[in-house]
């Protein structure tokens, strides 16, 4: 019960931490450094990341595609959860730790839709001739809250040498994707930071939820 206190609470402190760093990006130094004069936060830092690194196109590109990935990994615990619900019958006779990873992907979903709907800033670089939104990233999102997540599921449902290799691929794939998005300079360095916030405390809650079972 201690060590659920403990998740929960650090959890809940980098949750916060998320909605004031969106803060902080939202209303400290903005100004029109992005493309066709697009206003963005923490100007001086996010305009000295992109000129340092510039732009890498096949690192973009890579981490498109490698961002099918986590979405066909998170399409096959929905059909499991799915298989489960028309077996048992019963949504509450589903595994606990499935439904609170749908709950993981809702929420993550959930804040995809928000700041597509409402952008706080927009990418540094133009997208096939569209300035999309940009913070949160969304491989960013996707690579540290999938893929943790399935880590974990590995942990818990496989054993053996196929766990372990499972595993270790997963976290190399991770560190890979978040490590390429943000070298492919298509998105602003606090927009990275943004997803990581957000992914790593609800990973946590999670994480902390299944293991009160």
């Amino acid at each position: 019960m201690k060590n659920a206190k403990t998740g929960f609470f650090f959890s809940g402190v980098g949750l916060l931490a998320f909605v004031g760093w969106t803060v902080v990006v939202g209303t400290v130094d903005r100004r029109p450094i992005g493309p066709d004069g697009s206003v963005v936060g923490l100007a001086t830092l996010n305009g000295w990341f992109r000129d340092l690194i510039g732009v890498n196109w096949e690192l973009y590109t890579l981490t498109d595609w490698l961002g099918l990935v986590p979405l066909g990994i998170a399409a096959v615990f929905a059909v499991l959860g799915l298989t489960q619900l028309l077996k048992r019958r019963s949504l509450a006779a589903v595994d606990r730790d499935l439904l609170l990873l749908g709950g993981l992907y809702l929420a993550v979903f959930a804040l995809y839709l928000a700041f597509e709907r409402w952008p706080l800033n927009f990418r540094p670089v133009w997208i096939e001739g569209v300035l999309e939104a940009s913070y949160p990233s969304s491989t960013t999102l996707l690579a540290l809250c999938i893929l943790p997540t399935a880590m974990h599921q590995v942990r818990l449902r496989l054993r053996g040498a196929l766990a372990w290799t499972l595993w270790i691929a997963l976290g190399a794939l991770t560190i890979f994707m978040v490590v390429a998005r943000l070298l492919s300079g298509v998105h602003w360095l606090t927009d990275i930071l943004g997803g990581a916030l957000f992914a790593t405390a609800s990973v946590g809650l999670y994480r902390t939820a299944v293991s009160r079972r």
